[in-house]
């Protein structure tokens, strides 16, 4: 038997690491679930009050890294702790930096993939700034590919779990889509 509740669910949340430069130039990621992709080229991210939103309203440019099994805690900790505290947060958690070359955002050398992102629209909405942005390009590590592709297998995304409060991995292929459902 089915039972009702009050609140219903999305998921999975894909756990995005959000990375801008600073007004003085320093490097400053933060953990986002609030995210997808929006058409073929482009993604929506809805962002709250924080040092990275103010950075990409500045810069119109950043980057969004995909959390890992890996990685998890030091994407975590990203997330948990302002760098209006801790300044050397990404330091501190072991993250260094690179420039991409098709924004001006870094790029978290540890996070295998990375994407680059221009903005196409902010807008101001129920308390939280939701960010349009075109997909420019993005950053593979040879690693996480197998011919020419990324290889979830060897990614091993995570989600964002909203009703335990806490990461999964995304697990293994069920079948190949536009294929298994011509069996009816």
């Amino acid at each position: 038997m089915k039972k009702n509740f009050e609140k219903g669910f999305v998921a999975p949340h894909p756990v995005f690491i959000i990375a801008t430069y600073d007004a003085d130039g320093t490097p400053n990621a933060m953990n986002a679930a609030w995210a997808g992709q929006a058409g073929s080229n482009q993604i929506t991210i809805s962002l709250s009050a924080h040092n990275t939103t103010e950075n990409i309203k500045r810069l119109k440019e950043f980057t969004v890294a995909y959390a890992t099994r890996e990685t998890a805690a030091e994407c975590d900790y990203v997330g948990i702790v302002s760098k209006n505290k801790v300044p050397d947060k990404l330091a501190k958690c072991g993250f260094t930096t690179t420039k991409s070359t098709k924004v001006n955002a870094p790029v978290i050398d540890q996070l295998p993939v990375t994407i680059e992102c221009k903005v196409i629209k902010l807008e101001e909405e129920f308390g939280d700034t939701r960010v349009v942005a075109e997909i420019v390009g993005s950053v593979v590590d040879e690693s996480v590919m197998t011919d020419g592709k990324v290889d979830f297998d060897k990614l091993h995304l995570l989600t964002f779990d909203t009703i335990s409060l806490c990461y999964r991995e995304v697990g293994p292929s069920v079948g190949d889509a536009w294929k298994i459902g011509k069996k009816f």
